[in-house]
């Protein structure tokens, strides 16, 4: 008989620190390298993990880490993500002071929409000034990962920093994608590159690299001194990490927060999923034994809306009809009837005909897969109907003359691709 697995106490630092302090969650972007997944929705929207959105990590562990004053500011395409905010996201009573709100790029100030992230804030410093938070937490919406943000502002505040970024080694071929930068030994930032060319790597490990992950802690009176002076600067990118920590790092006191698993201590996990290769591989990743991702933590759960659906049905049970699922996640509403799904993530309101084949692949809401279909290595994206018969992921040639191919073979599909007018008028 197996041992029991141990219930996990995780200390949480939730405190007068993070009862004042705001977050922004910059959730603008349009995420142009997940190609046709965010053709009609931004990136943050984009659904994972079986029933989630991205943007649910970071609002999740704002919640979990005791910050209960949310903004999120958002601009292209938003109407889904506003949607799923609005649903699931208003439980918050403003009875005691919390809320989670939404912040659309509106020209505050200036006719412009927004031109960077620094930007972004600076346009609404007039709504942020009306909270008078002594610390401002910015976010990027649409990163994978678990993180107390309560000992981050801790150790912020413990250095008398200015801003603190939040950093983790990545491998140093990916560290292109990222802010790279450079520590000493009591971690303050001594330099630092926006998406360098050649990344430095770390003098502990050549093959990686110290990179940002898009998440800053900043003394508030200092972030809208600096902010009101970069918005005057004509020269500036009005970007963090092009602009305000580089000057950090010159005049103000930056430091690093290096992420740590709290029962390891090794780097967390932390995932920017914003490739249709590293999309499909997190994903796939939630469906092994021992995924990375831990979705099953009550001590950190992942807060969500979805609707009210009956549970996952598979149906008949001959052997060249067998209705089954092995090795995956099935979301609510799902019925496979008569198939077989191997290694798969299937989103709510999945259904798959007889005969059929899924492997390896991730299958979004309201996809129809018909009988004597084959999908292998495949994203399918939210309200496709694959015809009878179809075969994805099997021929790489055929693939490419009808779906996108990614770098590793990964083929996403999408309603648009199969001739579906969904979104057209």
């Amino acid at each position: 008989m197996s041992e029991q697995p141990q219930t996990v106490i995780v200390e949480r630092n939730i405190s007068k620190l993070t009862a004042n302090t705001v977050a922004l969650v910059l959730a603008g972007g349009r995420g142009s390298r997940l190609k046709a997944l965010t053709q009609w929705r931004a990136k943050p929207a984009v659904p994972f993990g079986g029933k989630f959105r991205i943007i649910d990590f970071p609002m999740s562990n704002c919640i979990n880490s005791g910050i209960r004053r949310i903004s999120v500011l958002t601009q292209y395409k938003s109407h889904s993500l506003q949607r799923h905010l609005q649903r699931g996201w208003s439980f918050m009573s403003g009875q005691f002071g919390e809320f989670v709100e939404v912040l659309p790029a509106q020209q505050r100030m200036g006719e412009g929409w927004y031109t960077g992230t620094a930007d972004a804030v600076y346009q609404n410093l007039d709504i942020i000034r009306q909270y008078n938070p002594e610390y401002v937490v910015i976010l990027a919406g649409d990163h994978i990962y678990k993180m107390d943000y309560g000992k981050m502002i801790a150790a912020h505040v413990a250095k008398g920093a200015d801003i603190t970024v939040g950093c983790i080694p990545v491998p140093l071929n990916e560290a292109k994608a990222f802010g790279v930068m450079a520590i000493n030994d009591e971690s303050r930032i001594v330099e630092f590159a926006e998406k360098p060319s050649q990344p430095k790597p770390m003098p502990s490990d050549e093959s990686q690299a110290l990179a940002s992950m898009g998440i800053y802690v900043f003394s508030a009176q200092y972030l809208r001194e600096r902010l009101i002076k970069d918005a005057k600067d004509e020269a500036s990118t009005h970007d963090f990490g092009h602009d305000l920590i580089p000057h950090a790092i010159e005049h103000a006191n930056a430091f690093a927060f290096p992420f740590l698993d709290a029962n390891t201590g090794a780097s967390g996990y932390w995932k920017d999923v914003g490739t249709v290769d590293s999309y499909w591989e997190a994903n796939i990743n939630l469906a092994e034994i021992e995924p990375e991702l831990n979705l099953y933590d009550n001590n950190w759960p992942i807060w969500t809306y979805h609707d009210q659906l009956p549970p996952a049905k598979f149906a008949f049970d001959s052997d060249k009809r067998r209705g089954m699922a092995v090795d995956s996640m099935i979301s609510g509403g799902c019925l496979i009837t008569g198939s077989t799904v191997r290694r798969s993530v299937l989103f709510s309101n999945v259904r798959v005909h007889s005969y059929s084949n899924v492997e390896d692949s991730v299958i979004l809401p309201d996809v129809e897969i018909h009988q004597k279909c084959t999908i292998k290595r495949c994203v399918i994206d939210k309200g496709s109907v694959i015809p009878a018969g179809t075969e994805i992921g099997v021929n790489a040639e055929d693939d490419a003359k009808r779906f996108y191919v990614s770098e590793k073979g990964i083929v996403l599909v999408t309603p648009e691709m199969l001739g579906q007018k969904l979104h057209e008028l």
